[in-house]
């Protein structure tokens, strides 16, 4: 059944609802307004996660810890970028893109990091595996290893762009679920 035929039975919005500090309480206003003091404003990635408090201050805290993994900034937004280009999610490549921009990266890398690529030979491998990991939700072959390995990249590195790809598809799912209609269709 299509989005506007749902609508117009009064069958309600079709997407997950973006909520406003207002509409909120408890551990999930504490949050939200948490964010608002810190960033200034809430993003309608925040606004839809706040209907799971749990989920939200997981997610904060898995954020926060994120910046002590052993990948570069610059890296860690690469691999964010790509991940969210391939899950359609438009929000997460912008502010991946931003956040690339503050790490460091040209125009340049950034337009090739959504489709997984650069001219770099680590980031590369880094971007392939990343992929991989995406697209056989983590089934490797040994040659997928190898490849990360040959790069000068060991297993701590993988489990930290696995982590980097489950971040990211979670964000970029709650952020895909909150779109209107019509922000659905265009991607």
């Amino acid at each position: 059944m299509g989005a506007q035929r749902r609508q117009a039975e009064g069958k309600g919005p079709v997407q997950l609802a973006r909520l406003d500090i207002e509409q909120t309480e408890g551990r999930a206003r504490e949050l939200l307004e948490g964010i608002r003091r810190k960033r200034g404003s809430v993003s309608p990635l925040f606004q839809a996660m706040a209907h799971s408090p749990v989920v939200m201050s997981t997610y904060l805290s898995w954020h926060a810890a994120a910046a002590g993994l052993g990948l570069p900034a610059s890296l860690r937004e690469q691999i964010s970028i790509a991940v969210s280009a391939g899950s359609g999610c438009g929000q997460c490549v912008s502010a991946h893109t931003r956040f690339g921009r503050e790490a460091g990266l040209s125009d340049a890398e950034l337009a090739a990091a959504q489709d997984a690529r650069s001219e770099d030979p680590l980031a590369q491998a880094a971007l392939d595996f990343a992929r991989r990991v995406r697209e056989t939700d983590g089934h490797l072959t040994a040659d997928d290893f190898a490849a990360m390995r040959a790069a000068g990249l060991g297993d701590a590195a993988m489990v930290d762009v696995a982590a980097l790809v489950a971040m990211n598809l979670l964000t970029n799912f709650v952020n895909n679920l909150a779109k209107e209609p019509a922000e659905a269709e265009r991607g």
